[in-house]
């Protein structure tokens, strides 16, 4: 995985809903499931959505925080 996108995708803002202008990281992890459910949108916002999932399933948000901004 290329790190610039790991990072990227940490400090993305969601654009829309119940947590527009929460960064993607601090998603409560039932909403990202739900996504994963559901499916995740299509484009850039989808994989990075479907990355921060795959990081907080496996326990990683504190080895991605330090990357916030």
């Amino acid at each position: 995985m290329n790190p610039e996108a790991i990072k990227s995708a940490v400090n993305q803002t969601m654009p829309f809903g119940k947590y527009a202008g929460r960064k993607l990281l601090h998603l409560p992890e039932p909403y990202l499931v739900w996504f994963h459910q559901q499916g995740f949108p299509p484009g850039k916002l989808g994989e990075q959505l479907a990355l921060i999932y795959e990081i907080k399933l496996n326990g990683l948000e504190s080895v991605v925080a330090p990357l916030l901004e």
